[in-house]
């Protein structure tokens, strides 16, 4: 009775490694595209905010991988040039977050700072769920007990930075915004967390071409 019962739980929703990853980057992308819109007419105190929780959450992010998913991912399938960019990756990523947390939205390059910052990130993600994760599922890991111990780590974190720590099963990390429901697929299509953020901000840019064209039509 007992073996049945454990194994029911390592295999519940959320625990494997892989998909706890991606949840983070699912939500990490929607606060990234939450800031894209209070770039115009929010209030200070509501960018302030969303960048703190940005960059707690990237914090905690970096700091499991780097603990935990990459040693165990580096042994496993033998591409060091792929876990040493990732590596360099976090720490670029690191100091735009240290900026940001010494920064006030009134200073100069504020927004641009959160913009470039989100952008590295996208790159990031592509790297990981595009080709990481998947060596990494193919390697043999044990992805359920690495998710274990992933979830265990993220919640010592977040207690230490003085925030409670997020639901780790994949639909509540992933947990809807307001509707009951999140937008992940495209035509039926599974979409990484940067390939949303970039459809995201897509009218911006379409309105800056459609700009450019105007002007060159005159």
């Amino acid at each position: 009775m007992a073996s049945k019962h454990k194994t029911a739980m390592e295999r519940a929703p959320g625990q494997d490694a892989v998909e706890l990853l991606m949840a983070d980057h699912h939500r990490v992308a929607r606060l990234f595209a939450e800031f894209d819109a209070l770039k115009e007419h929010g209030s200070d105190e509501a960018k302030s905010s969303l960048v703190a929780q940005i960059c707690r959450e990237l914090t905690v992010h970096t700091a499991i991988e780097e603990e935990l998913f990459y040693p165990a991912v580096r042994r496993a399938i033998e591409d060091d040039d792929l876990m040493d960019e990732a590596l360099v990756e976090h720490a670029g990523a690191k100091q735009l977050i240290a900026q940001l947390q010494a920064a006030h939205p009134d200073d100069d390059l504020y927004d641009a700072k959160v913009t470039v910052l989100g952008e590295q990130i996208d790159h990031h993600v592509e790297e990981e769920e595009g080709s990481m994760f998947p060596q990494a599922k193919g390697s043999g890991i044990d992805t359920l007990s690495l998710g274990a111990a992933l979830i265990k780590r993220k919640a010592e974190l977040f207690a230490n930075a003085g925030a409670p720590p997020i639901t780790t099963g994949v639909r509540g990390n992933d947990a809807d915004d307001e509707g009951g429901r999140t937008d992940h697929h495209v035509a039926g299509k599974p979409q990484t967390a940067s390939a949303r953020v970039k459809r995201q901000r897509r009218p911006a840019k379409a309105k800056q071409a459609s700009r450019k064209a105007s002007h060159k039509a005159r």
